[in-house]
């Protein structure tokens, strides 16, 4: 009988260090999709946290999205630093499959792979980050939740070797059609 309560535990250890899963969410409304999400114009405001949580930096971005005639998406970010830096980013985004996406861009190393489900996107990908003077590849870990009104919450977690740097959250909307 002493065991149950090991055991118990050692599930609801194991259980609690489970990662998300983007398809727990493919209930979830509104749904989501990438692609036409971006398509246009689209503002985010962001900040971006260390491991321990204190804020380090905060930014606005300008997102003009376009798509082209095989069906990718273009995505033109336009950063504003609270310090006075800007900054820009260049996607190129694509849909090999229903609910799947893969992206390139400049400072990303290799390609980002995302898949959506319900209101849900999860995102990974390796970003070249200058930190100091070095160049750093940093471990993405993106996730993006719709909600109403076509508010897009977006928590990225940044790690390296494993270990967790940092943390960005964006905020995006849509203009609003007069």
């Amino acid at each position: 009988m002493k065991r149950l309560p090991l055991l118990a535990i050692l599930l609801l250890t194991i259980t609690g260090c489970s990662t998300k899963n983007v398809g727990q969410y493919a209930g979830n409304r509104p749904q989501f999709d990438l692609l036409s999400y971006f398509q246009g114009t689209t503002k985010g405001w962001g900040i971006v946290q260390d491991r321990a949580g204190r804020l380090i930096r905060q930014f606005v971005v300008t997102i003009d999205g376009t798509i082209d005639s095989t069906g990718n998406l273009t995505l033109f970010e336009q950063f504003q630093w609270h310090d006075g830096e800007q900054s820009t980013r260049t996607w190129v985004i694509r849909s090999p499959s229903h609910n799947q996406y893969e992206g390139t861009a400049g400072d990303v190393i290799g390609t980002a792979f995302g898949q959506a489900a319900g209101n849900a996107l999860s995102w990974k990908y390796v970003l070249l980050i200058e930190v100091d003077g070095s160049k750093w590849e940093v471990d993405m870990d993106d996730w993006m939740f719709l909600q109403p009104d076509d508010v897009l919450i977006n928590r990225t977690q940044l790690s390296k070797f494993g270990f967790h740097l940092g943390d960005v959250t964006i905020a995006f909307m849509k203009p609003r059609k007069e």
